[in-house]
């Protein structure tokens, strides 16, 4: 059974944690100091907020596969909706290895159906460099192009490269 995924930036964390674990009447399943996520049976939702993106919104939607085979369905639908799709194997991003598949709807909402393989202990793979630090801040998950910069975000850069390698 998939999971609806939901990924919020916001500008204070603690603030985010204390209205959406009343919301939820549960606290958060991962709490870190810049990432935060509640895995719902009831809405059945994998629900993260973090403090990554430029600005607080939307930062994300997906789709959570339980399997490899649902994985492999949720990649032939985006495909079917004739989107560029981009692919990643074993990604490290918010704090999960995943193998995940990246889309952009026609309003420009960044999608990712993933699988997640196991836990991990940092966000996403770190990066040595100042210029790479500074990319990181704002970007990291998914190697597409949003159409306008000020669309940046966790996982989503303005660029075609990306830190999960």
């Amino acid at each position: 059974m998939k999971r609806f995924h939901v990924h919020v930036g916001v500008s204070d964390l603690n603030a985010g944690i204390g209205f959406y674990t009343a919301l939820f009447g549960t606290g958060p399943s991962v709490a870190k100091d810049d990432y935060a996520k509640w895995m719902l049976d009831d809405p059945r939702v994998n629900f993260a907020i973090s403090t990554r993106g430029k600005k607080p919104g939307l930062d994300h939607l997906g789709i959570q596969a339980e399997s490899k085979e649902e994985l492999a369905q949720l990649h032939a639908r985006m495909t079917d909706a004739q989107l560029p799709v981009a692919s990643q194997s074993n990604a490290t991003c918010c704090y999960a290895n995943s193998d995940k598949h990246w889309t952009l709807d026609p309003a420009n909402i960044a999608w990712e159906s993933f699988h997640t393989l196991k836990e991990a202990s940092v966000f996403g793979e770190t990066l040595p460099s100042a210029r790479e630090l500074e990319r990181a801040a704002s970007a990291c998950c998914i190697p597409l192009a949003r159409k306008s910069p000020e669309a940046n975000s966790c996982c989503v850069p303005a660029e075609t490269t990306s830190c999960c390698k």
